[in-house]
């Protein structure tokens, strides 16, 4: 009668193959059949098994890419961003992020205050100013 060997049959048979050598069945060898050697070197199986330097390779090259494409202009813009914030003086014309325009009329380290109106002043911080205003540039889009 033959009985289909499932993988835990062989497992089991293999266990106690090494444990104590008997007469090998039929499940033994054909479980051994397929096995590598003992002491034999893997094959890779697939694309990366090959071994670490290809996977360094890899991730080097991805840091390299993301490096390029979003990081360093990340940091462009935050450098030209900080050097037209430090520029700001009094009477410049800025927008916010919230879009409000007006005047700067005080200056300190962190906060502008900006004259939106006669009389009618706003603490902003140096961070949330988005740019210097200049109505000639908008007349011109127009």
């Amino acid at each position: 009668m033959n009985l289909p060997i499932s993988p835990i049959h062989l497992m089991l048979a293999q266990a106690d193959n090494a444990q104590a050598p008997a007469a090998a069945s039929s499940a033994t060898l054909a479980a051994e059949s397929h096995a590598p050697a003992a002491g034999a070197p893997m094959e890779p199986t697939g694309f990366f098994g090959g071994g670490g330097m290809n996977t360094l390779i890899m991730i080097a090259l991805m840091f390299g890419v993301f490096y390029f494409l979003l990081i360093r202009p990340q940091q462009k813009r935050a450098r030209e961003h900080q050097k037209m914030i430090d520029s700001i003086g009094k009477g410049t014309e800025v927008i916010t992020n919230g879009g409000l325009i007006g005047r700067v009329s005080g200056l300190t380290d962190k906060v502008l205050t900006l004259e939106v109106s006669e009389k009618v002043r706003v603490r902003v911080l140096r961070s949330q100013i988005a740019g210097i205003y200049s109505a000639a540039e908008n007349a011109e889009k127009k």
